[in-house]
């Protein structure tokens, strides 16, 4: 039932842009749209719930880490805030190509929490207000005969009756909207962390035609540090030499000492206790409705799905420096209290563990996000963007980074520039928000390395270079940090093209370094780069035998080059593969289309069409139900159309 105050009152407040939600996309979103000018406001249901970490307590991992740079680079806070606030840092998949390593830092998550708020709070152009929204205000949009062709936002309204006006909005409501915490047969209509849900603002979108999902996630237990048996674990420490996730941050001031982390593994009985009490499951009872995140299952899911593994990996990971509060991570659940008690405690090192936050599945209302424009904006209401989990995604980075382009996006449509969007060949981000407003998904969408098509050029160290100048166009780089990237470019293509023509003999220098390192003698001279496309060698190791290396070249430029010259023949392949991309994305299709006059088009591809409406050729081809003979067709349409 839709909420109505008793006393409706207006805020008299010059207002452009209302964020709702102050998650890690509100916050994204907030901070964009105030640094590019625009007086914006953001709403949370509660101050102590800024940039929250109700899960996990880490940033990055597996191309999420990946999202983080790409944030950076375009002018984001995270991986800033991130970079100040780390207990534990670690680059993932060293012992693989570059393509797929990933940060992942610890956080102190109070620490964290505290230091965006601050971000945020200090901000200039940005108000922060403690206050439920209940209602997204529009008016109809009329055509010079005075017909109505669509809506558009002009305020929202408060559980309070407080009414706003402003000139966009951006949801960003991550898993509050219509909340409800569940384990065992304990429900309570709460948002993560038992902090306030926001129950009525679904039936406001839901009477402007928005269609929306329920979706579920989890997270499990925290537990006492005190009554933890550390000797039946393996310690996992961190990284000798830390990465900083900003490109900002001076690597040399973050080094310091860091907290351990536990690896331990759930075993026959743990999985025993979970089988013998399926049936006391919200996830298998039928009490939980909205589908959970495939790539992120809870234990309960991991031992019914995978009966034929006899472990799975359990992480003790802290919570913080100033709390003997553990995250168990691998071991998510919604299983009654006793049974949460029986089976941490059949896992060695828990066999005496004090829980003290029960786990739980929490479901939440969220879009189809395929109502959105590729820039998060909805295409049938004027104004109103999107940014986040409230989008379909899970994971604070991907909230972060849908955060960011809904925030540029609105500020950008303000101030009447073009508005930004980033495709596949440029970033994690693009890969990220074109699969969610291209592409249905019927459960949590989670960022993966193997979604991105030319993932060799989308690695993580270079995101300044794929990304930062457009920041900088956008107005959220500044020039001197733009002018620091065109200087690093300039130095890694001198140093390449000296390595490209710099000669090596058979002297006994070289060939000695060569057999030290398991590499094949030369027979005659090479160059340098011919020899760091070797695979047992790198920039690095070529050190000694390179006479005529500046002194001056940084870790930053000296990965570069060696990354560059190493790769070279599979990144030109890509670039080729990328230009085939651009060709048909680049093919803009009009948005006065009629599909129903596409002749030769089957009857699926002109509903999915007719549906999602795509921007480009390229779009439509990702689009599931139109296939390439549908493209082929669309294509000489198009030739024809424009003639």
């Amino acid at each position: 039932m839709k909420y109505s105050a008793n006393s409706v009152w207006e805020n008299k407040d010059e207002l452009d842009i209302a964020v709702i939600g102050a998650g890690h996309a509100g916050c994204e979103a907030a901070l964009a749209s105030a640094r590019l000018g625009l007086k914006t406001i953001i709403f949370t249901v509660s101050v102590d719930s800024i940039a929250l970490m109700p899960c996990n307590p880490n940033i990055g991992g597996s191309s999420k880490g990946h999202l983080v740079k790409e944030i950076d680079a375009l002018g984001g806070e995270m991986g800033k805030v991130i970079d100040k606030t780390f207990i534990q840092s670690k680059m993932l998949n060293k012992s693989k190509g570059p393509a797929v390593h990933s940060l992942r830092a610890q956080a102190d998550k109070m620490d964290y929490t505290r230091t965006m708020r601050s971000v945020l709070e200090n901000q200039e152009n940005l108000e922060i207000k403690q206050a439920e929204v209940t209602d997204i205000l529009t008016e109809d949009i009329k055509d010079a005969d005075g017909k109505v062709t669509g809506k558009r936002v002009i305020g929202i309204q408060t559980y309070s009756g407080c009414i706003y006006h402003c000139k966009a909005i951006i949801l960003c409501t991550g898993t509050y909207l219509k909340a409800r915490c569940i384990y065992g047969d304990v429900s309570q209509y709460t948002g993560p962390n038992g902090l306030q849900a926001a129950n009525y603002l679904t039936d406001s979108l839901k009477s402007l035609g928005i269609q929306m999902y329920r979706f579920k996630t989890g997270t499990p237990a925290r537990i006492d540090r005190n009554s933890i048996d550390f000797s039946k674990m393996e310690e996992q420490f961190g990284d000798e030499r830390i990465v900083p996730f900003s490109f900002t941050t001076n690597a040399d001031e973050i080094q310091k000492e860091q907290i351990s982390c536990w690896l331990t593994y759930t075993n026959e009985k743990t999985h025993e206790i979970i089988r013998n009490n399926l049936d006391r499951s919200p996830l298998f009872s039928g009490m939980i409705e909205g589908t959970g995140p495939r790539y992120c299952p809870s234990i309960e899911d991991k031992v019914v799905k995978f009966a034929d593994k006899d472990r799975h990996q359990v992480f003790i990971e802290p919570e913080g420096i100033h709390t003997n509060e553990m995250y168990v991570g691998g071991m998510s659940s919604s299983l009654p209290e006793d049974v949460q008690y029986a089976m941490y405690r059949s896992v060695p090192g828990l066999e005496n563990v004090k829980i003290v936050r029960n786990a739980y599945a929490i479901e939440y209302d969220c879009i189809d996000a395929r109502q959105l424009y590729a820039t998060l904006e909805f295409k049938e209401i004027d104004g109103l963007y999107s940014g986040g989990q409230f989008n379909g995604s899970s994971g604070y980075e991907e909230a972060a980074a849908q955060g960011l382009v809904a925030g540029i996006n609105a500020a950008l449509k303000l101030l009447g520039r073009e508005q930004i969007t980033i495709d596949r060949s440029e970033g994690y981000i693009g890969v990220l928000i074109d699969d969610l407003v291209t592409k249905e998904s019927h459960e949590p969408y989670r960022m993966m390395t193997s979604r991105a098509e030319y993932r060799l050029l989308l690695r993580q160290d270079n995101a300044d270079q794929r990304l930062t100048k457009k920041g900088y166009e956008i107005g959220l780089i500044s020039k001197e940090r733009y002018e620091h990237l065109v200087e690093k470019e300039a130095r890694i293509e001198e140093e390449i093209d000296r390595l490209l023509h710099t000669n090596v003999g058979t002297s006994k220098e070289v060939q000695t370094l060569l057999e030290e390192n398991g590499s094949t003698l030369l027979t005659s001279g090479t160059t340098l780069a011919e020899l760091i496309r070797r695979p047992e060698l790198s920039y690095e190791i070529l050190s000694p035998i390179d006479k005529q290396r500046p002194n001056d070249i940084s870790p930053e430029v000296a990965e570069q080059v060696n990354i560059n010259i190493k790769y070279d023949g599979y990144i030109k392949r890509q670039k080729k593969q990328v230009e085939q991309f651009k060709k048909l994305e680049t093919k803009k299709i009009p948005e006065s289309i009629n599909y129903d006059e596409v002749k030769s088009l089957r009857i699926e591809a002109v509903q999915k069409l007719k549906e999602l409406k795509p921007q480009s050729i390229g779009q439509a081809s990702r689009i599931s139900g139109v296939s390439p003979a549908d493209i082929s067709v669309l294509l000489v349409y198009l030739e024809q159309y424009r003639k």
